[in-house]
């Protein structure tokens, strides 16, 4: 007998869940950093315009497909494509969040490392070049950063385990909350700074001379990135929705909306308080790791802000984590028939493996390199550049080809509240986004730009 597919509890659970798979580190260090080197305002509205204009509608894409397929991407796509070469948008979907995974739950164990040295009082007065070394000194050493990554698996595993209500929607219902309140308070507590607002000038002021293509590109490839189209979060948690009583359309602005204001009010948190203290923003990792543990060292009470601080990222993470470890425990749930508990366990240990090459590049196997990247950045590189961006543009082009836009339109119009797909939608699915997420594919690959 076929088992029941799952399904959502309600609507909130739905967006809270999805909102959280989209929210995450990028909000928090990207987002930020690429204002300031591309204009500061001038790129948020760049920023914020194609997210409405591409993100909106990729993201819909992808959840009104899963939920037509009403199965995980691999099996989805087969049945929806057949053995055409749309159902690549599946294999690499998948393959785009194993690559992911495999890094992400590294820098996972490396924020559980700095909460737990924060907690326990590991901050004193440094600069930000002992905090650099520090870090350096950390990641080099692959057998400690697997042993704080381990349990962050473990913990991802068990929230897992416990199926779709009562693990991931459950959780979601906690943490998101939890989430913005901290960055809302965070943001109040680095305005406070003498000289804070300084930064938020600096965050928010237009510069247009400094906008060129590259900016554009930067932008939608932000977009692209902060929102997950093509991690295959938003096809496995579509193919939980009810076929025809659940809002699509809706569902997806609203989860855009909370994601890019997750994203605006990171920078809110973080550069008010390192202009007040004369530092200045750095890239990646390097924010998180280092600027921000050389501000909290600069602070008085700099082990209790570390704390909430790595505590809050954390928590931006691990919902972020779920989705992608959802949406491959799932995909092995259908297409091998496992039960959700061993299909979990063998995902996480099959990602634990391909970790550990990858936290050996940080240390004993830094000097490997391919293509001119070490390991970690190649994961990164392939994953976000490479697969993400053609699977983005393969759900564009089977939208406006196989599926078709008047189909697409009123099979997703289904269960939809007052905001529809309407009729203006058609130029921007059969033209508009094909044409912008190809640029950002030559642009990944070094083709353009």
């Amino acid at each position: 007998m076929k088992a029941v597919r799952e399904r959502w509890g309600s609507r909130l659970g739905f967006v809270l869940a999805t909102t959280g798979f989209s929210v995450g580190l990028g909000n928090i260090w990207r987002f930020p950093y690429l204002v300031g080197e591309n204009g500061g305002g001038a790129f948020l509205l760049i920023y914020v315009l194609l997210a409405v204009l591409i993100g909106i509608p990729l993201f819909t894409a992808e959840m009104s497909l899963g939920r037509r397929a009403q199965a995980t991407p691999l099996a989805g796509m087969r049945k929806l494509a057949g053995r055409g070469p749309f159902r690549l948008i599946g294999w690499l979907g998948a393959g785009a969040a194993f690559l992911i995974m495999a890094y992400y739950q590294l820098i996972m164990g490396w924020i559980a490392a700095y909460f737990i040295r924060a907690f326990r009082g590991g901050y004193g007065a440094g600069s930000v070049q002992a905090a650099a070394e520090s870090f350096a000194a950390f990641t080099a050493r692959p057998g400690v950063v697997l042993a704080y990554t381990l349990p962050v698996m473990l913990l991802s595993g068990f929230i897992i385990t416990r199926g779709l209500r009562r693990g991931i929607e459950r959780a979601a219902r906690l943490l998101m909350p939890v989430l913005f309140l901290f960055l809302i308070g965070l943001g109040i507590v680095s305005l406070q700074f003498e000289g804070a607002w300084e930064g938020v000038r600096w965050y928010l002021a237009p510069d247009f001379s400094a906008v060129g293509p590259e900016t554009w590109l930067a932008a939608l490839g932000q977009a692209f990135y902060s929102i997950g189209v093509g991690m295959m979060g938003a096809f496995v948690f579509g193919s939980y929705l009810h076929p025809r009583k659940s809002d699509i359309p809706g569902s997806a602005a609203t989860i855009v909306a909370f994601d890019t204001l997750a994203a605006v009010l990171a920078g809110f948190v973080m550069f008010p308080a390192l202009f007040a203290f004369g530092l200045e923003p750095d890239q990646g990792a390097g924010l998180l790791f280092v600027t921000m543990t050389g501000l909290f060292g600069r602070l008085p009470a700099g082990e209790v802000a570390a704390a909430f601080f790595f505590f809050f990222v954390f928590i931006a993470g691990l919902t972020s984590g779920l989705a992608l470890l959802e949406s491959l425990a799932a995909s092995a749930m259908d297409s091998f028939g496992w039960s959700r508990r061993r299909s979990a366990w063998t995902v996480l240990a099959i990602i634990l493996l391909a970790g550990v090459p990858i936290a050996l590049g940080g240390g004993p196997w830094a000097a490997v390199q391919i293509g001119g990247r070490g390991l970690f950045e190649l994961a990164d590189y392939v994953s976000g550049n490479l697969f993400l961006t053609v699977v983005g543009l393969l759900i564009s082009l089977y939208v406006a080809t196989a599926w078709g836009f008047e189909r697409f339109r009123t099979e997703t119009n289904q269960g939809a509240g007052r905001f529809r797909i309407t009729g203006a939608w058609a130029p921007v699915m059969r033209f508009i986004v094909p044409v912008a997420v190809g640029l950002v594919l030559l642009a990944g690959i070094g083709l353009l730009g």
